[in-house]
């Protein structure tokens, strides 16, 4: 069971979103609801075959909605590497984040960066740097 504070990975095909859990069923995340497909395919992959930004959007969604169906864990893949935040640090900041715009991008900022600065104040990324080192 998730406890506030922990970080959510939702299975997705090749890739994973990740959340935070907060408690009450509720997640945190960043999303790209609210960026059309065309800015955001335009947004991700310019002319040039080149990664760029586009903008996402934090929200504080049911965990049941954004996993749509897909499977789900708690999996607080660093805490052996790095030191966890307190969870009542983790909850303001990811609670005062609702809302905002951030600029997002595949390799350099996605949504296991932001959730695993939350956690850890260490924002990392390990499944795209892992699929891009096969």
């Amino acid at each position: 069971m998730a406890e506030p504070g922990d970080l959510i990975e939702i299975k997705r095909g090749k890739y994973s979103h990740w959340a935070l859990f907060v408690g009450n069923g509720d997640v945190i995340h960043m999303t790209g609801e609210g960026v059309s497909t065309r800015d955001a395919i335009s947004g991700i992959f310019d002319f040039t075959g080149s990664v760029d930004s586009v903008i996402a959007i934090v929200k504080k969604e049911k965990l049941e909605d954004v996993a749509k169906g897909d499977q789900w864990l708690v999996y607080n893949h660093l805490d052996n590497e790095y030191k966890t935040i307190s969870p009542d640090f983790i909850l303001n900041e990811a609670e005062q984040s609702v809302g905002k715009k951030i600029p997002y991008n595949l390799l350099t900022y996605n949504c296991e960066h932001f959730v695993t600065n939350l956690r850890y104040g260490q924002p990392q990324f390990r499944q795209v740097r892992d699929e891009l080192q096969r």
